[in-house]
This record gives structure tokens, C-alpha cells and sequence, in this order.
């Protein structure tokens, strides 16, 4: 009997690194092809920013204090490595060892996306996830903290908690949405390990993130929180779907802010959305602490917040879908399914209109608005999808 359960795990295992291995090479042959073809024209990239930033570091620059920065501490790693590598002057040759970068991350989120238990479905998304998403995977690198986010939920999911509460850190440190599912991990260790792990966790946590803040927050103050606070000072981006309200319903006036388009005005509604989303969180907090502490619940509700925090944001970036990438497939059940396929759809409908052709004329003169808006209903879709109330089940 243990020889065969023995042969049995082996043969689990063996399915397990070829499913592993299919994965990655499915998921490099995607990222090959968006060099190529329809992935290779009208291209709107953040490079020659994240650029800027890098060789002005490896000019002996510090961040926030001699030039500023509007990302977190935690993204400037990402930035200045690829000066290390072929020409760093040159763009092209930046944007190619950012590429091979954030391909880099993508493996390590397929990877613990792997280790989160995940369905076949699950395996298949976030191997073609570069099709999907298209070309604003090469150039941003929101795959850097997608892949801290993977590591944490994997951890938790296998009850490592430390190194849980570690990764969740580090995805905060490089991009702040990772603080919406601060309160879900709380419940996770607090119900499956105690008081006194979750103590050891959050310890873990600050430190981490004292660590990653405290430098600049000594030398440069004032940057940092200017780069901090810029990022909840925003007016509402242009892409928001507070925004695409008001463009496919009405002609507001916009303006460059923050390196993106901005509707002027409109402050009331820029508080609304505010609240709508607070509130949306709040009682996906409170709907996680009022069941158990399952695996299963927990993906859904790390899913729903971070899809809570997407779409009813003031801000709305397309490589903001690449942060659901690892969390929306791992709902299983029909359910995930339904989510998932409202994800490729959504990030279909913005690879067609987010070309730098079309997205001039949206912002022009709003010509593709009601595109914008669908993919915005889309994310709320998956909102109500992964955080409807399951259907209660009369035991009597």
C-alpha cells in the first residue's frame, strides 16, 4: 500500500512538471509573439521614462530628492537594472532588456500562480496571458509586483505565513494596491495560525517596508511624499470609468497630468468613485471574516478586492489588468470561469482601442468611448462575478 501511494505521488508530481513546463514554454512562445505582427504596431510605451529614471541612478542621482519619482520605492530595482546591460543610452536597446525583464517576472508569476493549486483553466490563462494583454506587458512593469502578489497568496495558500506576509511587503513596496489585501491576510493568519504568528507577520511586514522607505524618507523627504501623495491627488484619468461616463455621455474638457490625460473639473465625482470603492472593499473585508477561512474564499476575495480597487478607481491604466492575472483564474468552479473569460474580454477590447493611433483619437475627441466604457463594465462584471454571495444550502 505505501509503495503504491509512493508511485502515485511520483506520477502526481511527474503531471505537475510537465503541466510546469508546458506553461512556460506557451507562456515565452506569447511573449515572443508580441514582437510581432499586430502586437508590434502603434506601440504606447512607458520605457523611455522608467530610462530616464534608470541611467540618472546610475549617474549617481538619488531618487526623489535630485529628480522626482512617481512610483514607490520598491519599482526603482526594475528601472535602473536594465542600464546594466547592452547600450543603456540607446531606447531600443533599454526596451529590450525591459522586455527580457518583465518576461523574467512573468515566469515567476507563472510559477507560483503553479504552486496556488490552480485549475487546468487557471494553467492556460496565465500561460497566454501575453496575448491577451498585449503590448503594454513589455512596456510597464506592473509584472514586477504582480509577482510578489503571486508569491504571497501562494505562501498563504500553503500556510507559510512569514514569508506570506514578506512577499505581500515587497508587492507593497512596489506598487501600492498590494495594501488591499492587507486585511484578508490579517483574517488568513489570524484564523489559521493565532495571535501570535500574525504578530510575527505583521512585525515582518513593517520591517520590510521600513526597510524599503526609511532611506529615502531620511534623505528625501519631501520627494518621496510628493511622489507618494501625486498618486492619491490625481484628477480623474481619462480611462476611469467615472471618466468614461462622462466621455460617452458628454464632451468634459481634459488636460495632462501626472503623465496621463485628466478630466478637469468634476472633483465631486472623483470623491464618489472614492467612496464607492472604500465601500466595495469594506464589505469584501467583511464578507471574508464572516465565513471561514478557506482557500478557496481567499483567492475570491483577493480577486474581488483587487478588481474592486481596478475598476473603481480614479485612475485606470490598461496595465492595471496585468495585476489580475494571477488572481482571477485561481477562482475555481464556474464562477472562475465566468470571471475569467470577462478578464480576456476586457483586455481584448483595450488592446483594440489602446494603440497610439486610436487612443489619439479618444482622447481627442473621445471617438472609441463606448469601447472604453464596455471594458470598464467588464472589470465591474468581474467584481460582481468572484464577490456575489454563494448560495446558502438548506442542511435540515
Amino acid at each position: 500500500m505505501t509503495v503504491a501511494a509512493a508511485q502515485a505521488g511520483a506520477g502526481l508530481r511527474g503531471q505537475r512538471v510537465l503541466w510546469a513546463a508546458i506553461a512556460a514554454a506557451v507562456f515565452l512562445g506569447a511573449w515572443v509573439c508580441l514582437d510581432h505582427g499586430w502586437y508590434a504596431h502603434g506601440r504606447i510605451v512607458d520605457t523611455p521614462i522608467y530610462q530616464g529614471y534608470g541611467l540618472q541612478m546610475r549617474n549617481g542621482l538619488l531618487p526623489y530628492r535630485d529628480f522626482s519619482v512617481e512610483y514607490p520605492p520598491g519599482a526603482l530595482p526594475v528601472f535602473v537594472a536594465p542600464t546594466y546591460f547592452g547600450q543603456p543610452t540607446v531606447p531600443s536597446d533599454y526596451q529590450r532588456w525591459f522586455a527580457r525583464l518583465m518576461a523574467a517576472c512573468g515566469l515567476a508569476c507563472l510559477a507560483f500562480v503553479l504552486l496556488s493549486r490552480p485549475s487546468r483553466p487557471a494553467i492556460i490563462f496565465v500561460a497566454f496571458s501575453p496575448l491577451l494583454v498585449g503590448q503594454v506587458m513589455l512596456s510597464r512593469f506592473d509584472l514586477w509586483p504582480a509577482a510578489f502578489v503571486a508569491a504571497a497568496v501562494a505562501a498563504f495558500l500553503h500556510d507559510r505565513h512569514r514569508l506570506g506576509w514578506l512577499a505581500l511587503a515587497l508587492a507593497f513596496v512596489a506598487k501600492l494596491y498590494a495594501v488591499v489585501l492587507i486585511p484578508l491576510a490579517i483574517l488568513w493568519t489570524l484564523r489559521r495560525r493565532g495571535r501570535d504568528e500574525l504578530v510575527k507577520g505583521i512585525a515582518i511586514w513593517l520591517v520590510a517596508v521600513a526597510a524599503v522607505f526609511a532611506p529615502f524618507a531620511v534623505l528625501a523627504p519631501h520627494g518621496l511624499w510628493d511622489g507618494i501623495w501625486g498618486q492619491f491627488s490625481r484628477p480623474i484619468q481619462v480611462e476611469s470609468l467615472v471618466a468614461s461616463l462622462l466621455t460617452t455621455f458628454g464632451s468634459p474638457h481634459d488636460a495632462v497630468s501626472h503623465n496621463s490625460v485628466g478630466v478637469v473639473g468634476y472633483g465631486w465625482l472623483a470623491g464618489l468613485t472614492t467612496m464607492v470603492e472604500l465601500a466595495c472593499l469594506v464589505a469584501l473585508w467583511i464578507g471574508f471574516a464572516r465565513g471561514p477561512a478557506e482557500a478557496d474564499r481567499f483567492v475570491r476575495y483577493a480577486a474581488g478586492c483587487v478588481a474592486a480597487f481596478v475598476a473603481f478607481g480614479k485612475v485606470l491604466s490598461p496595465q492595471y489588468l496585468i495585476w489580475l492575472v494571477p488572481l482571477v483564474p485561481l477562482v475555481r468552479g464556474r464562477r472562475g470561469l465566468a470571471a475569467s473569460g470577462l478578464l480576456a474580454l476586457a483586455m481584448l477590447v483595450t488592446q483594440f482601442w489602446f494603440t497610439s493611433a486610436r487612443y489619439a483619437e479618444y482622447i481627442g475627441g473621445y471617438r472609441y468611448a463606448p469601447l472604453v466604457l464596455s471594458r470598464n463594465l467588464l472589470l465591474v462584471g468581474i467584481l460582481v462575478v468572484v464577490a456575489w454571495p454563494r448560495r446558502q444550502v438548506d442542511r435540515r
